[in-house]
């Protein structure tokens, strides 16, 4: 590589912070529900999407039509857009959603990862990223408490507001994945299998489609009180509060969500055991958990993936990470479970059975 392509390169990454602003201002502006319109998708230009933005939050000005293209042209370099030719008089640009995009479009329940970047892009989050080194540093300073005085599971405990979007984000990941769980995965459905208990289930979203898909199966809905005290009711689903490292309610199954990857090897072997505890004999575990590569590559699965490593260093913990395979496997023989497999059902997440 030359010199001045090298430099190009590490201006490019000196600059990336300036996408998840653009993306945070494009979700805040609500600018994908309003280019897809109910599904047309039809080329708007910068000065169109203004009007709409001004009539949807009743603004009294006109929003910056070239400051608003700015925002687009950037987000459509990476793929969330698709810039257009507008023939109109003069010409200009025009921006429609790509397959990308439309992940951040609310569905029939208002759920779209668009929460997602938001929670991932609050004020609190983002002063944690500057005490990142800190957690490299010494690996017992936790950036976020370091930046806020309190863990992240403590501040969203003490914020509603912070709560209520954090349910919103993981149901806004969680659901969409579910239902691909659910179309290649038929472990729900094994012999003898009556009570499905989700660990750190959050509002119970994800558990309700299990058993809307299995309706002969209960369900117990587990995550701190504070969390569950205003989760919706569902049918089926009963929600407990309390702490999966003193206990966890017995069922047949135990499923769990993005859950081992925000805690250290040892807290992950406490929060097995006790499930291993809940469990019958041939009961298993089904864990759904971001899985990094033996090797590292340059694809967009293992970016994604490592990004998101970053991110629970940041937020969660600097001893929560994303795991190999076989890490994941040897904690869960330390845990005590007899058999485990791995199996690859999504880009992002893998699904891990441990079996007791």
């Amino acid at each position: 590589m030359e010199d001045k392509e090298a430099r190009l390169t590490m201006m490019h990454l000196a600059n990336l912070i300036s996408v998840p602003m653009a993306l945070h201002t494009a979700v805040k502006l609500d600018l994908p529900d309003l280019i897809w319109q109910g599904g047309a998708n039809l080329p708007i230009s910068p000065a169109q999407l203004a009007s709409l933005i001004r009539a949807k939050f009743s603004l009294a000005t006109e929003p910056d039509a070239v400051n608003l293209q700015r925002i687009l042209r950037l987000l459509a370099g990476h793929g969330v857009f698709e810039e257009v030719p507008d023939h109109g008089n003069p010409p200009a640009k025009a921006f429609r959603l790509t397959d990308v995009g439309r992940t951040l479009v609310s569905d029939d329940q208002g759920l779209s990862l668009g929460a997602y970047v938001l929670q991932h892009h609050q004020d609190a989050l983002v002063q944690a990223w500057t005490c990142l080194h800190e957690s490299v540093i010494d690996s017992s300073q936790e950036a976020f408490k370091k930046a806020h005085g309190v863990s992240a599971y403590e501040y969203y405990g003490k914020d509603s507001a912070c709560n209520s979007l954090m349910q919103r984000a993981m149901s806004g990941v969680s659901v969409p994945f579910v239902r691909a769980l659910l179309e290649s995965y038929d472990g729900f459905g094994s012999e003898g299998l009556k009570t499905v208990v989700d660990v750190g289930g959050s509002s119970g979203s994800c558990l309700a489609m299990i058993l809307q898909r299995y309706p002969g199966l209960q369900g117990i809905n587990f995550d701190l009180p504070e969390v569950v005290a205003d989760a919706p009711r569902y049918q089926g689903v009963t929600h407990m509060g309390g702490n999966m490292f003193e206990s966890v309610p017995a069922g047949d199954a135990i499923f769990m969500k993005w859950v081992l990857t925000t805690w250290s090897d040892d807290e992950c072997k406490k929060i097995l055991e006790n499930c291993q505890k809940a469990l019958p004999e041939k009961g298993k575990v089904i864990a759904c958990e971001p899985v990094v590569p033996e090797n590292t590559d340059n694809s967009e699965r293992t970016r994604a993936l490592l990004a998101g490593d970053i991110f629970v260093m940041a937020t969660y913990s600097a001893k929560g990470k994303h795991r190999t395979e076989s890490e994941y496997r040897n904690i869960g023989v330390a845990a005590g479970f007899t058999n485990f497999r791995a199996l690859y059902v999504d880009h992002f997440y893998t699904l891990l059975e441990f079996i007791k």
